[in-house]
């Protein structure tokens, strides 16, 4: 029975569609059914580590000792064929004396201990062969499968958004000069470290004037502006030098248009943030 290709299996691994002839061989040849599990073992495994981050090239020695590894396998060029090869008779010189043709030979000679051994038969070999090619052919697909994998998560982790996880949150309370006032803040840090809060607002008094977003220490001795509230909702980055450890309450201001960049005293909502 023939097999299919490795590095069609190695395609079929990573996402390729199967044919219909395909689909019917695999579901007939447990070889290539076992072969084909074992590759989208490989491509699960790799498209695991997608959400681990930055992935460490390999190195070189990785690669030559699966090079040597392949290249060790026997191929069906380098092996003679054993039905190529000269039997013992027709290399034993041929002899005129008649009575050589009567001598029984060694072979057909009863054993004095017993019956004659067989040698093994020679069909063992070619059996041998062809499991070696086959697992050079597994091994191959193994190696194409692999290096596949690298780069599909290679070009994904590439195109990809950074990822982001939320490290605070904080539940915003109306002051009493604001009643019905509501709101929510939550801090993202990125891949790279970056850090924004976004703050959502629910209010339904617009007022005079502008929103102003505050980041304010517990005992507020002191306060950073992140920014004039647009809307309901608006995202802004924490500025690096920024403790959010001492900076821990977030505040919602409404400012007047007096040109003063200072707090008003006004605080629309107000809330502390909690940790993750």
């Amino acid at each position: 029975m023939s097999h299919l290709d490795p590095e069609r299996l190695a395609l079929i691994a990573v996402g390729e569609a199967v044919t219909d002839a395909e689909h019917e061989h695999l579901a007939t040849c447990d070889a290539c059914s076992l072969e084909l599990a074992e590759l989208e073992h490989a491509v699960a495994v790799g498209r695991s580590t997608v959400t681990l981050g930055e992935l460490e090239t390999p190195p070189e020695r990785v690669w030559d000792r699966v090079l040597a590894e392949v290249r060790s396998q026997p191929s069906a060029a380098s092996e003679p064929s054993r039905a190529s090869e000269p039997s013992a008779a027709s290399e034993r010189p041929a002899t005129s004396d008649p009575s050589a043709a009567s001598e029984p030979s060694a072979a057909s000679e009863p054993s004095a201990v017993g019956p004659a051994v067989s040698a093994p038969p020679v069909a063992d070999e070619p059996s041998k062969r062809r499991r070696g090619l086959r697992g050079g052919r597994m091994l191959f697909a193994l190696a194409a499968s692999i290096a596949a994998v690298l780069a599909i998560v290679g070009i994904w982790s590439f195109v990809r958004a950074p990822q982001s996880v939320e490290i605070a949150s904080a539940s915003l309370d109306a002051f009493p000069d604001h009643p019905g006032a509501a709101g929510t803040a939550e801090v993202t840090e990125l891949a790279d470290g970056e850090r924004t809060i976004t703050v959502r607002l629910k209010d339904s008094d617009d007022g005079d004037g502008f929103r102003e977003v505050w980041l304010i220490t517990a005992d507020a001795s002191a306060l950073v502006s992140l920014g004039e509230l647009d809307g309901r909702k608006g995202t802004f980055v924490v500025p690096a030098d920024v403790d959010l450890r001492d900076y821990v309450l977030v505040d919602v201001s409404q400012e007047p248009l007096d040109g003063d960049p200072t707090h008003s005293g006004d605080s629309i909502v107000r809330g502390q943030l909690e940790f993750s």
